[in-house]
């Protein structure tokens, strides 16, 4: 029987607590073994590298790097060309640009013996765009390279289908405006952090900011048209994404309606608490490497609905944890594309109804 090995590139916000989740899930994930690239051998990573090993992932190098990893007392016994070849799956979890370099340099030449290729973000044109839950019935097997779209357009996407659509095909939506708040940097990243909350600028006349490009990107691989927009701004925090959203409908709705959809939807989390500190501190105390996995946080008591249609309120988005969610669905569709809906249910313990 084929083993299913899964490769991670890169160990960065999404890589490593994705590498650590697969390797304490594979046995329920149906998966057999758990391999990653890291680029640089830095003494400051040395410790997440030595854990990641530890929980039984197996560590895949540059051939002109092996020996700054052994000055790091590092072994690794993959190197980085084999450990593509010999995977199932491959998830690029590098920095935007890199993953696009990556399939022209190495994932091209190896599409022949690997089910899948999955890169994050803002990696347009890698592939199909996907999101769990959004768009899983396009997925047909022609589709070798997907893209997980970034956090913020997954609180979009499923705020707009959770909302405005009754079905995969049938939508109720007017337009959707949106405006991302966003953090200036993750608590493990030592640059970027800006001293004062700075505006973005709209590089997309159509769609405002990529955030809603993307969302539209993805309902149109269902051949949905809808009119979206996003702007951005960066706050200067570590904790969470904010995401203020105006959905307007054609048809009326009833705001006990409107939370009844919320509360329906798993990937959908609802809370009381109004600060990105208190939903954050949830995540580190009771979520797998401290994130949750659910797609969106809503306030409930910001939710308003004025003139009957025109839906407002407040959420917060799970960084990097509802695209680790859509990374490993992706990576269990390739691997078990009948079953996959009931293996990614082992993961069920880390969705919160409440936070």
């Amino acid at each position: 029987m084929e083993r299913k090995i899964v490769h991670v590139v890169g160990t960065g916000t999404i890589g490593e607590p994705l590498i650590g989740l697969l390797c304490d899930y594979k046995d329920k994930l149906g998966i057999d073994e758990v391999t990653f690239h890291k680029n640089s051998a830095l003494k400051i990573d040395k410790s997440k590298v030595v854990d990641l090993l530890k929980r039984g992932a197996r560590l895949a190098v540059d051939d002109e790097k092996v020996s700054n990893f052994k000055k790091l007392k590092i072994d690794s016994d993959l190197k980085t060309k084999d450990a593509i070849e010999r995977a199932s799956v491959v998830i690029d979890c590098t920095p935007t640009g890199i993953g696009h370099e990556n399939k022209k340099k190495f994932y091209e030449s190896f599409s022949k013996q690997v089910k899948g290729f999955i890169a994050q973000g803002s990696e347009d044109g890698f592939g199909k765009k996907y999101a769990r839950g959004i768009n899983d019935k396009t997925l047909n097997s022609d589709d070798k390279f997907l893209q997980v779209v970034s956090c913020n357009t997954h609180n979009i996407s499923c705020l707009t289908k959770t909302i405005a659509f009754d079905n995969d095909y049938s939508n109720n939506l007017v337009s959707g405006n949106f405006i991302c708040i966003r953090r200036a940097n993750d608590l493990s990243q030592e640059t970027s952090f800006i001293p004062a909350p700075q505006v973005g600028v709209h590089d997309d006349e159509q769609f405002g900011t990529h955030h809603a490009r993307d969302a539209y990107g993805l309902f149109n691989t269902m051949g949905e048209k809808l009119d979206l927009f996003s702007s951005a701004m960066k706050v200067n925090s570590q904790y969470m994404h904010i995401l203020w959203f105006t959905i307007k409908l054609n048809e009326p709705m009833h705001l006990d309606d409107l939370k009844s959809r919320l509360v329906q939807n798993p990937l959908v989390a609802m809370t009381t608490k109004d600060m990105t500190s208190s939903v954050f501190s949830f995540g580190r105390d009771h979520g797998h490497y401290g994130r949750i996995l659910n797609q969106t946080v809503i306030v409930e008591q910001s939710l308003n609905i004025r003139n009957g249609n025109e839906i407002t309120g407040f959420c917060f988005t799970p960084q990097d944890g509802n695209s680790i969610l859509s990374s490993i669905s992706a990576t269990e569709w390739f691997l078990y594309p009948h079953s996959y809906e009931d293996k990614i249910q082992c993961l069920s313990n880390l969705f919160f109804d409440n936070i």
